[in-house]
């Protein structure tokens, strides 16, 4: 772990580095038809989509609010604004969530964004030595323990995915 190209950086992979943390820098060729980047990540990698997660950013309450589940499942937003002690959560508006978080979807990473949101990891994570995020940029994931992922972000682990 801890290998990456030289000139890969992106902000996700600066903030591991700068917390020497242990992490694996997987890329691919990103295929723009493709109709699911984080189905797409898996197939590239050879991984069980139970082990790629997406990055969401949603709106709960008013806050924006990072939501990382399986790409094999959605989330599901009643048990985001439940883990998080609100009434409601709805996907943020697109545009909102790249500029907040510097990244373009597809490619917004849990890690190194521009404003630190609250997140939520899906409990799921645990159940796997590593898991696998983007790293940043489309065709470039960051594969690290969830505990470590969940240490880094200050996350609140639980249940907000379903199949």
């Amino acid at each position: 772990m801890g290998k990456k190209k030289p000139g890969a950086a992106t902000p996700a992979i600066a903030a591991l580095t700068a917390a020497a943390a242990e992490f694996t820098v997987h890329s691919y060729e990103h295929d723009p038809a493709h109709p699911s980047y984080g189905q797409e990540a898996a197939e590239a990698m050879g991984v069980s989509p139970t082990q790629v997660f997406k990055t969401l950013v949603t709106d709960v309450d008013g806050v924006l609010t990072v939501a990382v589940v399986p790409v094999s499942g959605s989330l599901d937003l009643k048990a985001l604004a439940v883990a998080v002690g609100a009434k409601r959560a709805s996907m943020a508006d697109p545009v909102l969530a790249e500029r907040t978080t510097g990244y373009v979807l597809g490619g917004i990473s849990p890690l190194g964004q521009r404003k630190r949101l609250r997140t939520v990891l899906d409990a799921s994570a645990t159940a796997h030595p590593t898991i696998c995020v983007s790293a940043g940029r489309r065709g470039l994931e960051v594969e690290l323990p969830p505990a470590t992922l969940t240490e880094l972000l200050g996350a609140v682990l639980a249940p907000i995915s379903r199949p």
